[in-house]
């Protein structure tokens, strides 16, 4: 069915992709990226050297992905391509075997300390690492290195433009510290539809809860859904968010059970539309750090 649906041209109007054209220069890098976040830190780092793809279009969910005729054709055509790795994007090893891709893709997240949770059982490695911002300046460092190999001629402009990138993000970084500290440390509490904020909860000390767990490939049970209903009332959660790639009527029902209020939409995994709140990494994180602080101040106000 998968490798059918890839060769069939009749997915070619559904597809979902995000171009950054770059302007002409002595050689320019044919890059294709897993997502958005990883789109815009390949375009951070490569700028005018550098043609970038997403395979999954801006608010979309990574995790769900079903490629394209074109995501064959791109993968082809590319000079690199980066994944996030720790099991994001499991439909990724099946678009290469069916698009004839021989190479291996660069692993942005390589050198993460990963965390580790439980789901049905199992201990499973969380690959949501770029939601904190040192995780993301390892990321960098890795997009740095695998363009460079790729174009030795440019790679001190992906060096120069690395280094600046990571001074922005390291002010990121404070800006957020300043303001969760500046939430009582018993109201840094969240709902949220999925747990995808588990590496930003353990950098700047906020206790995120989710119905979904990890992925958002299967619904949760009755029964858990009643005990993440029974933990929220249990530790006074008041606010709850809901995120761009994903559905938010779940969260919103555990919400409505447990009177939390509505703190807005967060974005976890995908970049906005390049005219939304969230258009780029840096834009996506400090919007996200203004809603969750927002959120947790109302909550201990009410």
């Amino acid at each position: 069915m998968f490798v059918k649906h890839l060769l069939s041209g009749v997915a070619a109007a559904a597809v979902s992709s995000m171009a950054i054209a770059a302007p002409a220069s002595a050689k320019t890098v044919e890059a294709v990226a897993s997502f958005t976040v990883l789109a815009d830190m390949v375009h951070q780092v490569g700028g005018d050297h550098v043609h970038v793809i997403s395979m999954v279009a801006p608010n979309g969910d990574p995790h769900e992905y079903e490629p394209t005729p074109d995501d064959a054709k791109n993968l082809k055509n590319a000079d690199v391509v980066v994944t996030s790795g720790l099991g994001l994007e499991s439909w990724f090893a099946k678009l290469a075997k069916a698009s004839g891709y021989a190479g291996k893709p660069v692993i942005a997240s390589d050198g993460i300390k990963t965390r580790k949770m439980e789901e049905d059982g199992k201990t499973i490695t969380d690959p949501h690492a770029w939601n904190s911002i040192p995780n993301a300046e390892i990321y960098v460092r890795n997009i740095v290195a695998a363009l460079s190999k790729a174009d030795p001629d440019d790679a001190a402009a992906f060096k120069a433009n690395g280094e600046q990138y990571e001074a922005k993000l390291k002010e990121l970084d404070t800006y957020a510290h300043a303001q969760v500290d500046s939430v009582p440390k018993g109201d840094r509490k969240v709902l949220t539809t999925h747990d995808a904020l588990s590496y930003f909860g353990a950098a700047y000390g906020v206790k995120f809860l989710s119905p979904l767990g990890f992925s958002t490939d299967k619904e949760p049970s009755a029964a858990q859904v009643a005990n993440v209903i029974k933990q929220i009332k249990s530790e006074h959660v008041h606010a709850y968010f809901f995120e761009n790639s994903n559905d938010p009527r779940l969260v919103k029902q555990i919400a409505d059970a447990t009177n939390a209020q509505p703190g807005g939409e967060l974005y976890v995994e995908a970049l906005s539309a390049p005219d939304g709140p969230a258009a780029t990494y840096a834009d996506l994180f400090k919007y996200n750090v203004d809603k969750l602080v927002a959120g947790m101040k109302a909550g201990e106000r009410s």
